[in-house]
């Protein structure tokens, strides 16, 4: 079996997701417990105690969410929909770190989010965009604030983004569970190819920008996948959609309770005619948020202590992946 790097993996004739590699323990472990490794992380300028962060659809991140994932450690972009985005411009709200705006957001409503000391994430689907470019740079011409931005495929423009003032950037298109983008437009690549494309680009061009993972995370073992390939933290969607904190209603449906998840382009959210590329699903009801956290934390730990890691900048280090076929990843799958 060929062991490959990251370099490799890089050149590799197809485009690859998560599903397609596995990480590859090539050394004596000297972690005698998953509890001496340390998951925490610096992300601008915010010390988070789990390197995950919430994805601004309305149906994942509202206040709740938000403020229940500040107390794990954790980051929640409150998404721009939400009906307590107006508490967030007139003070700070305690619990609240993150929030999403639109590109048509008024300066001057962006100007109280930064006083009041929230992190900017400009919300739109493709970052390789003038307009997007322009609104990260009037931004921050007047405030001193963090921002992301998202989202892109590859690193090409991943300079002229960091020159604008982007200090994080979201890495994938069309890899989200309810996206639908890829179908509707042949846009997007496979999210391990997409990172990898991304973090060569910031080595080689020294730069700064933080590096988000943003779609087609199912599992912890998948945060492993995306730290180890270089991901700085990993933005979530559906594994925290169908928890209590989410925004909307329990529903009760052939005797089982759910909650509803969709995409940000889907029809439920623009709620008018038009160009489509989400759709609406229900999902399991999932109880606390805080039980999924504890369940990515765990997985997390555990991969590390298998890695020989104890802290992530050690797991962004490893250098040993194995591609998978078809028949390999379906072996590992839990038989019913």
């Amino acid at each position: 079996m060929k062991i490959y790097s990251k370099s490799l993996l890089n050149q590799y004739s197809q485009s690859l997701t998560y599903d397609d590699i596995s990480l590859i323990p090539t050394e004596i472990s000297r972690i005698k417990s998953r509890a001496e490794t340390k998951i925490n992380c610096e992300f601008l300028d915010l010390n988070l105690s789990l390197p995950v962060i919430s994805s601004p659809m309305d149906t994942v991140t509202g206040i709740e969410m938000a403020k229940a994932l500040t107390v794990q450690g954790c980051l929640g972009i409150l998404n721009r929909f939400d009906s307590s985005l107006n508490e967030v411009l007139t003070k700070k709200t305690d619990g609240v770190k993150g929030v999403s705006i639109a590109l048509n957001t008024s300066l001057d409503d962006i100007k109280k989010l930064a006083e009041n000391g929230y992190i900017i994430c400009i919300d739109t689907a493709n970052a390789n965009n003038k307009e997007v470019l322009k609104k990260t740079e009037e931004i921050k011409k007047a405030c001193d604030v963090k921002i992301i931005v998202g989202n892109i495929a590859q690193g090409d423009s991943l300079s002229q983004l960091e020159i604008s003032g982007v200090d994080a950037i979201r890495v994938g298109i069309g890899g989200g569970s309810v996206c639908t983008t890829s179908i509707q437009t042949g846009i997007g690549i496979g999210q391990v190819s997409s990172i990898l494309d991304v973090i060569s680009k910031r080595d080689e061009k020294k730069l700064k920008i933080k590096i988000i993972a943003d779609g087609g995370i199912k599992s912890p073992g998948d945060i492993a996948k995306a730290i180890a390939l270089g991901a700085d933290v990993v933005m979530l969607g559906r594994m925290l959609a169908g928890t209590r904190e989410t925004p909307g209603e329990v529903i009760k449906y052939a005797d089982q309770l759910w909650k509803k998840y969709r995409g940000s382009a889907s029809f439920g959210v623009k709620m008018r005619n038009e160009f489509i590329e989400g759709e609406e699903t229900m999902i399991p009801y999932k109880g606390a948020v805080k039980n999924v956290i504890d369940g990515i934390s765990d997985g997390l730990k555990s991969s590390m202590s298998y890695m020989n890691c104890l802290s992530l900048d050690e797991l962004k280090s490893k250098d040993t992946f194995a591609v998978l076929s078809n028949s390999s990843y379906l072996e590992r799958l839990p038989k019913k």
